[in-house]
């Protein structure tokens, strides 16, 4: 963690919450126990992700990085410890639930039913379910795969978006579930399914983290659009007001796009692949509203 990250986002969320610490749960955990943990993902690239045997890295980390240094202002602990939790799609919640993570920010979707058990931070990215497939396969949508397998990670929003799409369209298909985003795009690259069902944006980091990125293509309608956003406990109103002040502080001042442009538009590793994604409108809009609205 780099005490330095994000500074001035730092400085705008040191001036919220003046309200007593004893009222702030997760920043009375965290100022008890001496030390905060936060969550990382293996390969939800460009959000979280490993480099080798290095630390997580992406642009989901560096927005948890501002939210610690945050941590280190209010609490007048420069020398914080700082604990890195793996988490997958299907313990994510519960580690945050029973106090294993203070603060998950990754690519979670937020939507309603995983706000009546966790408090969403404001949005920051917007996405929506395409299919990752072999080029070979001749797959170009959601027709093309009638009566076949299809992957996606257990535990996301996605298995229920493409699920839900087979029952009213009635195509057939088989669910062939992976454990994590990499177990799901093997479960294609070895034939047992055709196609792998997710967010777009970690479809198009997978693909060009791939052995062969030629071999692949994203394809398909995006068949809904999904907000992002950084996760901590419900009923915690200091440390939301905290997490909101240094997103909305990074929005506000610029440092946002700016974080944007490293992760989306330029080279990155391990690769040095460029996703080229400009920012969407519901996105570049939310920069304004700072706007923690769930999907449905």
């Amino acid at each position: 963690m780099k005490p330095s990250l994000m500074i001035s986002a730092v400085v705008f969320a040191s001036g919220l919450a003046a309200t007593g610490l004893a009222s702030a749960d997760t920043l009375k955990k965290i100022a008890d126990a001496g030390q905060m943990t936060v969550s990382s993902r293996e390969a939800s690239v460009p959000f979280s992700f490993l480099v080798g045997s290095g630390a997580p890295v992406g642009f989901s980390v560096d927005i948890t990085n501002a939210i610690v240094d945050a941590v280190k202002v209010k609490l007048g602990k420069p020398d914080l410890k700082v604990a890195v939790q793996p988490v997958t799609s299907q313990n994510r919640i519960p580690l945050l639930q029973n106090g294993t993570i203070d603060l998950e920010c990754g690519s979670t979707t937020n939507n309603t039913a995983r706000g009546r058990d966790v408090q969403f931070a404001v949005n920051h990215f917007y996405t929506g379910t395409r299919l990752l497939v072999k080029k070979a396969s001749g797959i170009k949508n959601y027709a093309d795969l009638a009566k076949k397998n299809v992957t996606s990670t257990t535990g996301t929003t996605n298995v229920q978006v493409i699920r839900k799409y087979n029952t009213d369209n009635n195509l057939g298909l088989e669910f062939v579930l992976g454990k994590d985003h990499d177990d799901a795009m093997l479960l294609v690259d070895s034939g047992r399914a055709v196609a792998f069902a997710m967010d777009d944006i970690l479809l198009f980091g997978l693909m060009g983290n791939a052995k062969a990125p030629a071999e692949w293509e994203v394809v398909g309608d995006s068949l809904q659009v999904e907000p992002y956003a950084c996760m901590f406990r419900k009923d915690d109103p200091q440390f939301a007001q905290l997490v909101n002040g240094v997103i909305g502080g990074m929005m506000k001042s610029g440092q946002f796009e700016k974080l944007y442009t490293k992760w989306f538009m330029s080279p990155i590793p391990p690769k040095g692949q460029n996703l080229n994604l400009p920012m969407s409108k519901e996105l570049r809009d939310n920069l304004k509203a700072l706007s923690d609205k769930p999907a449905t």
